[in-house]
């Protein structure tokens, strides 16, 4: 926190903190793996230049360089003992005001690790994931700053997972304004048809760190790729679908309202993407090294 390593029962924010009543904050959400040359963070300095971004975008700046940041990572990790973490940085207006001008007020930056498992579910990456078409709309492109991976923005989509798992699915499924399939409640979706990948365009999407991988993957395999808004009805009369992200990683979607999608398991698109998105993950692939650093 702040530049100091604090106990986990130690880190401590005060209760009048602006960011706690305003979402108004940024943060970031990265993986580190287990590899045969020991713990390797998964595109480490993508995520926190995007966490600057982010701030940018919403008018503060963090007061920590990327190589502070990175660095800070590797730290904490080794601080913590970790193999393998979820590392959970966050800017944000502590102390200092409570209106909502925060020009005076001071920037914090923590980052955090913990252990985190399959995102949608125990058993979801090789059994697959059920999804509920969510009751709420994705933010419309002019709403809010839909690139800022920011704190508040995190409310709907913590209202679409919450209704989707109360009905007894996985996940939600969230459509844009106008109807078409916008993205999960922290993931990007892909589905394939006839052998083609497709997934919405990033128009009033976060640009996905996870997506971007699935896409370059995708593309080193042959495989033809398109960028296109598509309706639900294209989601349900798919070959396969599946969900990316940082948590969920590469999590088939083998039903969407109680509709079977494909043949209800794991495709063969979804196989190989999956088998090569952990094989970079884990060190194991020759093809794109600098996506790892290793602690």
């Amino acid at each position: 926190m702040d530049g100091k390593t604090v106990a986990w029962d130690e880190a401590h924010a005060h209760v009048i903190s602006n960011t706690l009543h305003y979402g108004f904050g940024v943060f970031e959400g990265i993986r580190c793996y287990k590899t045969e040359r020991g713990p390797a963070v998964f595109r480490l300095r993508e995520h926190m230049k995007r966490l600057r971004h982010s701030a940018t975008i919403l008018g503060f700046e963090v007061p920590y360089s990327l190589d502070e940041l990175v660095e800070a990572t590797r730290e904490i990790i080794k601080a913590n003992g970790s193999d393998e973490c979820y590392i959970r940085p966050l800017a944000y207006i502590g102390h200092g005001g409570m209106g909502l001008s925060y020009e005076n007020c001071d920037v914090n930056v923590s980052i955090a690790t913990w252990h985190w498992g399959e995102y949608i579910g125990q058993g979801t990456l090789e059994k697959g994931s059920r999804a509920k078409t969510s009751s709420y709309i994705r933010h419309h492109i002019n709403s809010h700053m839909s690139k800022a991976k920011a704190c508040g923005n995190y409310m709907l989509f913590q209202m679409a997972r919450t209704e989707a798992r109360r009905d007894g699915y996985d996940e939600a499924l969230l459509l844009d304004a106008n109807g078409h399939v916008a993205e999960g409640s922290v993931e990007h979706v892909f589905i394939v048809r006839d052998g083609v990948l497709f997934t919405p365009s990033l128009a009033h999407l976060l640009d996905g760190i996870t997506r971007a991988t699935i896409i370059t993957l995708a593309r080193d395999k042959g495989l033809e790729l398109r960028e296109e808004l598509f309706s639900r009805d294209y989601v349900l009369t798919a070959d396969e679908a599946f969900f990316v992200g940082t948590g969920a990683e590469v999590t088939p979607l083998v039903e969407l309202d109680n509709r079977r999608i494909g043949d209800g398991r794991r495709g063969p698109v979804t196989t190989m993407l999956q088998q090569a998105y952990f094989d970079h993950v884990h060190g194991r692939a020759d093809t794109h090294p600098e996506w790892l650093t290793y602690v």
